[in-house]
């Protein structure tokens, strides 16, 4: 059985995904441990009392500096001993103690195909923004592991979703969540808790 600590910000639409995923038997071998935010008001923490799962935040907001924050993040992660980190839209950047740590056991979901339109300042609706701005006609999400680097990590999986005519940000970001990112990320996970991924 694999263990994920799945790490949200904000409103836990994939989070959701997963637990959904988990529920109706497309993911099998995984459970999740705990839901850990950086934000107490983030909706994601409510969804996971909701089913049953520690939800905990840890908030840089409580620690003097980035380093005890760093370190009391790292240290709750380690309480439960995850055979896999999922990052669900955490918009926080990951400790390189912890990537060194769970070295090719964090993953990301990113709402673009990297490596367009990814790294340092696209997160959120900015993408989506970039995507719409450059004009470009494809555009989709990517599970990747979490190196060192902004989006720069192997990638897992992808999948495309197409731009329509008059699109806004908003539209073109649901329409990639819906097709894509509610897709792939419990399918990466399937693929890892069922070892025909590394993890």
């Amino acid at each position: 059985m694999l263990d994920l600590v799945v790490l949200v910000s904000g409103g836990g639409t994939n989070l959701q995904a997963i637990i959904d995923a988990i529920d109706n038997g497309t993911i099998t071998n995984a459970r999740i441990r705990a839901v850990i935010s950086n934000n107490q008001n983030a909706y994601a923490l409510e969804r996971a009392r909701r089913h049953g799962i520690e939800a905990v935040c840890v908030s840089p907001k409580e620690y003097a500096d980035r380093e005890l924050f760093n370190q009391a993040f790292l240290d709750t992660v380690d309480a439960y001993q995850p055979g896999l980190i999922v990052l669900a839209g955490f918009l926080v950047v990951i400790p390189p103690a912890m990537i060194q740590k769970y070295e090719k056991k964090i993953i990301n979901i990113h709402p673009s195909l990297i490596p367009s339109f990814c790294g340092t300042g696209y997160y959120g609706l900015k993408v989506h923004e970039a995507a719409l701005t450059r004009g470009v006609k494809i555009t989709g999400a990517t599970v990747h592991y979490v190196d060192e680097g902004t989006d720069t990590g192997p990638i897992l999986l992808q999948k495309a979703v197409e731009v329509r005519e008059g699109d806004t940000p908003q539209e073109l970001q649901r329409r990639v969540m819906e097709e894509a990112e509610w897709v792939i990320l419990p399918e990466a996970i399937q693929l890892i808790a069922n070892g025909r991924k590394e993890a």
